[in-house]
């Protein structure tokens, strides 16, 4: 398939694609005229790349793992390794954090709608 096809599939824009294979995320195939294949696999790994961008991960992190994905060796598969490894441990802090956000939200709420109960009739006897 075409860029226009991956894009159109992926929902991730032509010039990000284009970025992608620089930063050696993807690797295309390409026709003598110059224009980049693509296959069902592609694809898959944009769908993996759009997911690593999500979790807060940098091109340059995912790129530190790609290797590993695309032509497993030891050494590779060592450095994929920690830095997967420091990136799910930086995910998990996160969820933690934003967990005891919604916890303090949610005390704060169940405040705030406990007075709005007790001056119910504060607000019917201001109209």
């Amino acid at each position: 398939m075409r860029i226009g096809d991956l894009s159109g599939r992926t929902g991730v824009s032509q010039r990000s694609l284009r970025y992608y294979e620089h930063q050696g995320l993807l690797a295309s195939e390409r026709a003598p005229s110059g224009q980049r294949h693509y296959t069902e696999e592609h694809v898959k790994r944009v769908a993996l790349i759009k997911a690593f961008l999500a979790a807060g991960l940098s091109t340059r992190m995912i790129a530190e793992m790609v290797p590993c994905m695309a032509t497993p060796s030891v050494a590779a598969a060592h450095r994929s390794l920690a830095v997967m490894d420091g990136e799910r441990n930086r995910i998990s802090t996160a969820i933690d954090d934003l967990t005891a956000a919604r916890q303090a939200l949610d005390a704060l709420i169940d405040v705030n709608q406990s007075y709005l109960a007790e001056h119910a009739s504060d607000q019917r006897d201001n109209r």
